[in-house]
This record gives structure tokens, C-alpha cells and sequence, in this order.
């Protein structure tokens, strides 16, 4: 029998589906960049997957969905748009099952570094929710070197207390992995660990930038700032402190058994690249939710392998759960589809729909093979997204039938679910700052 993995996941916050080496990184100038030699190593040592979809265009949504493997929907309106200034009151019941509380009572050492993003205390937290340790933030973006929220209010924690620490965000993250790592028995339970930057998300600060820090934060998005170039180098950094957590799996003799998946909570927005679709965030174009999905066990993946079964973030906590040997609790039944049997079998295709809806907009979108059904505030759309990516050529008036048979699928879908709650609001950093690279309707 195969002594159970460790599990690290890696995400990525608002990063393009280009955005790394392996994906097409390009420059301002169109030219090859290297920006991720560690993703990128770790992509032909493991499975790069083509197809993989975030569970959201958006923050919250897609979190939600990661730490239960379920919709997200099924949880009330604080899972349907990105959680704001409501974080105190509406969040991840401490209640539900979580992939963390599954992994720590089957023995599992936990721990989470980043971004919590689905509730604040008292009432809701990582620690409430099954990780041993916490060390980042509760909002959803945080000044890389003040360390505040974009209300200016201190927001770096150590466990349930305030924490002070001097440094670069991203690289105070990456040095608590490898600190955890190094801390844990060589032999004996297996640890799960959830790595969760908030890099490459705004504010568009460098390792270098603290002077502009000082400057730019509280203003929003801090639309005053950033560059191409400046986002690249966030990913770098990124990228140098993941390296450095491989390393340390190496060093500890921990590496050929840990299950280590990387990947993004949505599409990119400003300064990313989403090529070759349309959209970013806060878009169910395939450029708000197609991200990068690098897989790496060394034990169980061949090296150097790609697969292009469509996926979505829920099926990584299935996934989880499987290779760990951990049943689902069967008050909260999982939505997410076990990808293990793809890691041996090329030709493997998950089963099932791929499904999405926003209030912002009055979105939907539904994925079956090579067909999207897609609606914009109340207009129908029908692409042929093989042949297709960037979502140009409605054929909804030359295949009326698939149009009507995706669209009452999604019908069907979205009747199994909650209703959005009349309530529930878009965050208004995003209905007045959003810039999309496309539109339609």
C-alpha cells in the first residue's frame, strides 16, 4: 500500500492563463520571457492540464468551492460575488466540511500561508475551518509591504492575533512554507499545506517598490500604477519563493511523495496575459476563467506529461481527498470530480458539465466538450470553443439545436442550486473600476 502523500496547493491570485514560460509568457515587445523557471520546471517534471477553469471569474466564489469541493453556490450569497465589507458577517461557516478538516482528522498536519478571503473573526477563519496554522490575511488583497487592506486597516495575522513582520508579502509567504516544511517529521503523518499568495493582485508592488508603496495603496486599485513589466517581476518573485519550497521538499527527502498542484483563482485583469482568449476576471468569457494548472508527484505523474480533459477547481479538492484516502462527510456530498485517473490515462475525459453563473452582468455559462452556451445580460451566445478560443463567432442561429439543448441544461443545473439571494450585492470596487477587454450584447 502507498504511504499517504503530503499535499501542497499552490494558488495563484488573479494570474492570466499566459502568464507563465509554459503557458506563452511574452514581454511588451511579444518576445519570450522568463519569468517562471520554477513553474516551469516543475511543469516537465509533473502534467501541465490545458483545460483547467476556475470555479469563478472571482475571488471568493472560487475559494469557497477550493476548501469544500462543492459549488459554491450552495453556500448563501457570500459565495455568488467576491466577499467585501460583509466578510464580518457572511462567510464560511465553521460548521461545514472542509478539505483541511477531512485531511486534519484523518491525521493530516495542516496549515495555511496567504490568502484566507472567505470570512473574518470572530465567527469565521482558517483555523475555524481545519488548519493548524495560519499566517496572512483575511481580505483580499493586502499591501505587500504595510501590510494593510485597501481600507488601511492592519491586516496580517499570526493565527487569530495581529502579527508584525518586515517584508515583502509574497516573500514572507514563501518563507513560512518552507519553514513548515522543514519542521516536519520525516517520519510519520503527512502534512497538507495550503500555499496562497496574493501575487500577482493589485497593488502592482515589486519586491523593490516599497518607496511607491508609500504613495499608491489606499487609492482603490492603485489604478495609478503597475506596468507590464512590474506585474512579470511579481510573478517572479512568486516563482522564486515556489522554487524554493521544492527545494526544501528535496532537501527534507520529501519530494518524490508530495502531490504539489498549482494554479490560479480566476482569469488575469489589467497587466495580465490571457491570450489567446477574451475577457479577464470578473468575465465567464473563457479569459475570466481558464487558468494555469501545473501537477507534479513524482510517485504517481509521469514527467513531462499534458492533458486536455476540462476541469474545474472543485475537482482538485476531490482529487485531494482521493489520493489521501479520506472519504467525504456525508452531510456535505462533494460537487467535484476525482482527476487521478488522467494522470495515467491520456485519452480520460471528466464527465459532466462545467457551470457557471454571476450576478454581475447576469452571466451564465455552461461547458460540454467542444460547445459553450454562454448569456450576457440577457443575450445568447453559442461558440465552438475548440475551434474557437477567443469566442468570436456566435453560432447560436447555426445550431439551434445544441444552443437550446446547453442552454436548458444550464437550466437544469441552475435549478438544482439556491437562488441567488435577492440581497446579494457586487462588490463596488468591481462595477465601478472594472475595465474589460472586451464586451458584448
Amino acid at each position: 500500500m502507498m504511504q499517504r502523500p503530503n499535499i501542497i496547493h499552490i494558488l495563484a491570485d488573479d494570474m492570466g492563463y499566459a502568464d507563465l514560460g509554459c503557458t506563452g509568457a511574452r514581454d511588451v515587445y511579444n518576445q519570450t520571457v522568463d519569468v517562471s523557471p520554477h513553474l516551469d520546471g516543475m511543469a516537465r517534471q509533473g502534467m501541465r492540464m490545458t483545460h483547467a477553469y476556475a470555479n469563478s471569474a472571482l475571488c471568493s466564489p472560487t475559494r469557497f468551492a477550493l476548501i469544500t469541493g462543492r459549488w459554491q453556490y450552495r453556500l448563501r450569497g457570500a459565495a455568488e460575488e467576491p466577499l467585501g465589507p460583509t466578510a464580518h458577517i457572511m462567510g464560511l461557516p465553521p460548521e461545514h466540511a472542509t478539505v483541511p478538516s477531512l485531511l486534519k482528522t484523518a491525521g493530516y498536519a495542516t496549515a495555511l500561508f496567504g490568502k484566507w478571503h472567505l470570512g473574518t473573526p470572530p465567527h469565521f477563519g482558517p483555523r475555524l475551518s481545519g488548519y493548524d496554522e495560519f499566517f496572512g490575511c483575511h481580505s483580499g488583497g493586502l499591501d505587500y509591504f504595510a501590510h494593510t487592506d485597501v481600507r488601511g486597516k492592519h491586516d496580517l495575522w499570526e493565527n487569530e492575533s495581529p502579527a508584525q513582520a518586515d517584508g515583502y508579502f509574497t516573500d514572507l509567504i514563501s518563507a513560512r512554507a518552507v519553514s513548515f516544511i522543514e519542521r516536519q517529521p520525516r517520519q510519520g503523518a503527512p502534512f497538507f499545506m495550503s500555499v496562497h499568495y496574493t501575487a500577482p493582485h493589485w497593488p502592482w508592488l515589486t519586491r523593490d517598490d516599497r518607496e511607491e508603496a508609500k504613495h499608491t495603496y489606499n487609492r482603490g486599485e492603485h489604478t495609478d500604477g503597475g506596468s507590464v513589466p512590474t506585474y512579470q517581476r511579481m510573478i517572479h518573485h512568486m516563482d522564486e519563493g515556489i522554487g524554493q519550497i521544492l527545494a526544501e521538499l528535496e532537501r527534507c527527502g520529501f519530494a518524490e511523495n508530495t502531490l504539489v498542484i498549482f494554479s490560479s483563482d480566476n482569469g488575469g485583469e489589467r497587466f495580465s496575459n490571457n491570450w489567446p482568449f477574451m475577457g479577464q476576471k470578473m468575465d465567464l468569457l473563457e479569459g475570466g476563467l481558464r487558468v494555469p494548472l501545473i501537477v507534479r508527484w513524482p510517485k504517481a505523474i509521469p514527467a513531462g506529461a499534458v492533458h486536455h480533459t476540462p476541469n474545474l477547481t472543485m475537482d482538485w479538492s476531490a482529487t485531494m481527498l482521493a489520493v489521501a484516502g479520506v472519504k467525504p462527510d456525508p452531510l456535505y456530498p462533494l460537487d467535484g470530480i476525482d482527476l487521478s485517473p488522467a494522470w495515467t490515462n491520456p485519452d480520460w475525459r471528466r464527465p459532466g458539465d462545467l457551470c457557471w453563473r454571476m450576478k454581475h452582468r447576469d452571466q451564465s455559462a455552461l461547458v460540454r466538450g467542444r460547445w459553450k452556451y454562454l448569456q450576457i445580460e440577457g443575450v445568447d451566445y453559442l461558440f465552438d470553443i475548440e475551434n474557437d478560443a477567443r469566442e468570436r463567432a456566435n453560432l447560436r442561429e447555426r445550431h439551434p439545436d445544441v444552443m437550446l439543448t446547453l442552454k436548458s441544461a444550464w437550466q437544469t443545473w441552475n435549478a438544482s442550486l439556491p437562488p441567488i439571494p435577492e440581497d446579494a450585492q457586487v462588490y463596488k470596487l468591481y462595477t465601478q473600476n472594472h475595465m474589460p477587454q472586451s464586451t458584448y450584447g
